[in-house]
């Protein structure tokens, strides 16, 4: 698989390749972001102020989860929950408790 689909093995439907690109280029950026802080910090700001480089490399820290978390966030159009999980009596009990009948294949 090449990363590009999530679930594809289950039939689920993929990512539109806008919304995965985006939130490609979202996560790069603030890695490199994370990158240049740390690199900025220690190479030329501690020469200033060690405080300050300490309070960047902080603010670095930070920045990984939270472009994870960005990157890996579903869309209100990803309906992942509606998807079939490929076992049949567990999507008929899930239909029945979602009230929602679901066409047999």
């Amino acid at each position: 698989m090449d990363g590009r689909h999530h679930g594809a093995e289950r039939g689920a439907r993929p990512y539109p390749g806008d919304m995965y690109a985006r939130r490609r280029h979202v996560y790069f950026a603030m890695m490199g972001i994370c990158i240049g802080l740390f690199v900025l910090a220690w190479g030329v700001v501690r020469i200033w102020s060690v405080p300050a480089a300490v309070g960047m490399c902080v603010v670095a820290m930070v920045i990984p989860p939270v472009a994870a978390m960005i990157a890996n966030r579903r869309g209100p159009e990803d309906r992942w929950w509606d998807d079939p999980s490929g076992d049949p009596q567990s999507d008929e009990w899930w239909d029945e408790l979602d009230g929602k009948k679901r066409p047999r294949s």
